[in-house]
């Protein structure tokens, strides 16, 4: 690979400037063997008028040095996969979240197993899909605590120089250990000697905290040691201090920056007429951020991204915009008012709010889609109920033209490899894959903004037809071996309880609403998005962190557990090949409605079928 060192100026050093990107040093640039894109790797650079009113909501951009003209500069990683003949592209720039400084879109959209942090070969393109249709590709650095190595993505943050505060971290761990790493803080330049410092234990989420004797911990660089050891199955949290504080908030610059580059600036390494932001988890709740403190406007006022897909954020946002904040946070903040996007009375605070709804966002509104998973219903830290609930949870919204709400139904966060496993659980963890949901989603995410197709309908459930009920409420059925999750807590906001909504199930536990792929509307199985902690891993009474579950049907009435109430396979379908027939017709339906791609129906009847083998081999196994 031949090196380059290339810098782009593109803008005069006024005081007040309208672009913010000020250069960019390609370190690389390579060709992604016969495929037609090119790779490119470099380093963008910003500098920001910290009293500009698109910049001055980040926190503390004030604190830092400023340059002769008043702006604050900082830098961050660059990748690019662009197609190398421009009439190959269809002139959108798909701008990937980076999660914890990994690529994940590949893998997601277009299937791919290799390349991780560095595609670099065609077959680290995958099938082809994002390829195919001439997208470029790009991510860019916005977190400080991620971590290069590999080719990880990282934000080189502005840093208030003198500034003390402190930070936190929350933590569980799964076995007995006097020492762990607090991934939460790297970044920080952490000083444990200061009063507030503190740790506390306790035996659930939004429980309360025992304190620990300050003698019995320490903290060695990012290394907390407990002398009575750690204790699986138990929460902590640290407070600790941390000097020269690192600008998180300058993260969200930094990508819509990025963006409007591309958009805006003829001269960009990869010009393109639309972009789309993509961000799954930790980077869904990064958009959810983005677009709350109108970071979608430029400073010239211009829109930055012409659609958002928000994926598996819940209600909540990230801990970003904040001093001592927590991008890398293992556990998802509390929810935090405002959940849905219209503005609305928070019945605990008065406080009257939206998250697009609001004077920093009102104006470029993107198209949006929000999808979510059985997870983020039930994790008390993600609350997705209330991104289309008031926020007493009483009644449903209207959800704004702009805006679709899609629940993939009877998933977890990420789908488990196939077959299952289980891993920290009391059961399998849940396999059901929605990539190709995921797909179809994006293709009409494309021709809503480009050509004025209307998307599918939101699918999510509903208080007013019965599919949203109170987790208190659920009518789970009684599995042998299987806990009943309506005893579960729900989130807190600022001290005060927030709804515990989830969707309904049927009969058989299978959730009743929202995108139901064959596999979870012709089961061979019941599928959850949550699993309780193995006792192995302490804390039984606890959900294990963003997995769900798979507990197979009986194959004949003649193998069904005393007590298990869900008909077997064979009362259901008979055989094999009626089996089948179900599930394709149900695939036909999602074809119709947009929820799937025709092309993609070989890959979900493959699964499908791998299903049924799966369900019978388990079953035998058993038996024996």
């Amino acid at each position: 690979m031949t090196k380059t060192f290339i810098v782009l100026a593109f803008l005069c050093l006024a005081p007040r400037v309208g672009a913010e990107v000020t250069r960019v040093d390609v370190a690389s640039r390579a060709d992604v063997g016969a495929s037609g894109y090119e790779k490119i790797v470099g380093t963008i650079h910003f500098a920001v008028n910290p009293i500009d009113p698109r910049n001055a909501v980040i926190a503390d951009l004030d604190k830092a040095r400023a340059d002769a003209g008043g702006r604050v500069a900082f830098s961050a990683d660059l990748f690019i996969l662009r197609p190398k003949d421009q009439a190959r592209s269809n002139g959108v720039a798909l701008i990937e979240v980076s999660n914890r400084g990994n690529k994940g879109m590949l893998s997601l959209f277009s299937r791919a197993t290799s390349g991780g942090r560095n595609p670099s070969t065609e077959a680290d393109l995958g099938d082809g899909f994002l390829t195919r249709q001439g997208y470029t590709l790009v991510w860019v650095g916005w977190q400080f605590d991620a971590e290069r190595a590999g080719g990880g993505m990282k934000l080189d943050p502005p840093v208030a120089t003198g500034l003390r505060g402190i930070v936190r971290s929350q933590f569980i761990v799964d076995r007995r250990s006097n020492e762990t790493t607090l991934e939460d803080l790297e970044g920080y330049t952490l000083d444990a000697s200061v009063s507030e410092a503190t740790l506390t234990v306790r035996d659930a989420l939004f429980g309360t905290g025992q304190p620990l004797p300050r003698n019995a911990w320490s903290v060695n660089g990012y290394t907390l040691t407990l002398s009575s050891g750690l204790e699986p199955g138990r929460w902590y949290e640290l407070a600790v201090g941390a000097t020269d504080l690192p600008i998180a908030g300058a993260g969200l610059a930094a990508f819509r920056d990025t963006a409007a580059w591309l958009k805006h600036q003829p001269d960009a390494l990869a010009p393109v007429t639309s972009a789309y932001a993509y961000g799954s988890s930790q980077s869904g709740r990064f958009l959810r951020t983005f677009m709350y403190y109108g970071f979608n406007s430029d400073e010239k006022g211009r829109q930055v991204f012409d659609g958002v897909l928000a994926h598996i954020a819940g209600g909540a946002r990230l801990s970003i915009n904040e001093r001592g904040a927590r991008p890398n946070a293992s556990k998802a903040p509390s929810p935090a008012f405002p959940f849905a996007n219209a503005a609305m009375r928070d019945p605990v605070s008065g406080r009257v709010d939206g998250l697009l709804d609001n004077p920093r966002a009102r104006a470029n509104q993107p198209k949006v889609f929000y999808t979510n998973t059985d997870v983020e219903y039930w994790g008390a830290d993600r609350s997705a109920a209330l991104v289309h609930t008031s926020p007493d949870g009483k009644s449903d919204l209207t959800l704004p033209e702009n805006v679709r709400f899609y629940f993939l139904a009877g998933t977890q966060h990420a789908p488990t490899r196939f077959p299952p496993r289980m891993s920290t659980g009391q059961q399998l963890d849940n396999p059901l894959e929605y990539a190709w949901t995921m797909r179809a989603l994006l293709t009409a995410m494309d021709r809503w903004v480009r050509q004025g197709t209307m998307p599918p309908a939101s699918q999510h459930p509903k208080l007013s037809d019965g599919t949203l009920v109170k987790a208190s409420e659920i009518a789970f059925p009684a599995i042998p071996g299987v806990q009943s999750p309506k005893t579960l807590p729900g989130g807190m906001d600022g001290g005060a309880p927030v709804p515990f909504l989830v969707p309904a199930v049927d009969a058989d536990g299978n959730d009743r609403s929202g995108i139901r792929t064959a596999e979870q509307a012709v089961p061979v199985a019941t599928f959850t998005g949550w699993n309780f902690r193995s006792p192995s891993v302490g804390g039984p009474h606890l959900l294990g962190r963003l997995i769900g579950s798979e507990v197979f049907f009986a194959a004949t009435d003649l193998d069904r557990k005393p007590g298990d109430p869900r008909r077997s396979v064979d009362a259901r379908y008979g055989s094999r090949e009626r089996y089948m027939e179900q599930a394709n017709a149900h695939s036909a339906t999602l074809v119709k409605g947009g929820y799937l791609l025709a092309d993609d129906v070989p890959q979900v009847m493959k699964r499908v079928g791998a299903q049924w083998e799966l369900e019978h081999q388990q079953v035998s196994a058993a038996s024996r």
